[in-house]
């Protein structure tokens, strides 16, 4: 797939995901096959730019070409300001936040809010072209309720805008992350403009992201919360479209190792206090549906320091390798994840 200059190594993108898509994570991501991945969204607001969190987001050291950074907010002066400002710090992409349905988001009049306002939609596509000589692409929805679905018009406004690629979630504002994506609308649009279409919502497996592919038409996907604890999610969709095989579930000492070389990376780049917390949510995900997962999750998030959250996860996955050498999942029964501070709230991770 091509954006712009940027020709990428597959059609796998990671999606957006406020607390989630640091730079540790997407480099993890592009190391394990994604050909792209997206930033978390940052703000177009200029009296948030220099806190420590807007930073931090804007931190793209060592990763990966190309840089892709998201930018969110509702008025087009602004954004195209966050722009320029992101392009000078190393954005290679910018893309433009359309899509994340968090009421706090959507509350400032941006995000999937923007679906209400075409007149704006259009006003903020060509103020953000205009505003940088990178390409730019967009994130959204298929609109802001079932009833009122405006994908088509949204992606006719940024084919003429000058947007250089379109990422549609199959559902509504309306919807959130509750029930099923749809596809069809994805498959209109794809029909309807020459730009590319990236297809995103609940593609969680390699025969999924074929049948997405296949039926939309689209030229890349999109995957966020699927790849959450298990970013090797894309190695295996890539063995599946090139091969027609399915990866065996991988190693359980190569997962060891990557765990620990994450949290490694998670507190170099939070540091003691917040690396601890942080990797939390990320174990969770890592050791959900995993023999004994929950009794672990219960005593991990006890933990107040990274030496010993390490530690314990070392030992946890020392366990499970004697009991077998690859992965294995069992009855989701005994998992009760999430209730105990090991995901991100709802609203909060803004890709699926």
């Amino acid at each position: 797939m091509q954006i712009g200059p940027y020709q990428l190594k597959n059609r796998l993108i990671v999606a957006p995901m406020a607390g989630v898509t640091d730079r540790p994570f997407r480099m993890l991501c592009k190391r394990l096959g994604a050909g792209m991945a997206v930033s978390e969204m940052i703000t177009a607001n200029k009296a948030l730019w220099t806190t420590p969190k807007t930073l931090r987001r804007a931190n793209h050291e060592g990763e990966v070409e190309p840089i892709v950074v998201q930018i969110a907010g509702g008025e087009p002066q602004m954004l195209a300001d966050a722009a320029r400002l992101n392009v000078e710090h190393g954005a290679q992409i910018i893309d433009i936040n359309m899509g994340c349905p968090a009421k706090k988001v959507c509350n400032v009049a941006a995000g999937s809010a923007l679906l209400r306002d075409l007149d704006n939609v259009g006003r903020i596509l060509e103020a953000v072209v205009k505003a940088v000589d990178v390409p730019v692409t967009l994130k959204t929805r298929t609109g802001w309720s079932r009833e009122v679905k405006t994908a088509l018009a949204v992606a006719k406004m940024a084919e003429d805008a000058g947007i250089a690629a379109l990422a549609l979630h199959g559902r509504t504002r309306e919807d959130m992350y509750r029930g099923d994506a749809e596809y069809d609308t994805i498959r209109a649009v794809k029909q309807a403009v020459s730009i590319p279409v990236v297809a995103n919502g609940d593609i969680d497996s390699p025969e999924k992201a074929r049948r997405v592919l296949d039926y939309t038409g689209a030229d890349a996907i999109m995957i966020g919360r699927a790849a959450q604890g298990r970013p090797w999610i894309f190695r295996e969709i890539q063995h599946y479209l090139d091969t027609g095989e399915t990866l065996p579930p991988p190693p359980v000492d190569e997962i060891r190792a990557l765990m620990l070389e994450h949290l490694d990376e998670l507190y170099g780049f939070y540091g003691e206090y917040s690396g601890c917390r942080i990797a939390r949510k990320h174990i969770a995900w890592y050791t959900k549906g995993l023999a004994g997962g929950n009794a672990f999750r219960q005593q991990m998030y006890k933990l107040e320091s990274t030496d010993e959250q390490r530690l314990a996860v070392g030992e946890y996955f020392s366990r499970l390798g004697d009991a077998g050498d690859r992965l294995s999942y069992v009855v989701e029964d005994e998992d009760k994840l999430d209730r105990d501070g090991g995901a991100v709230a709802e609203g909060e991770a803004c890709g699926a």
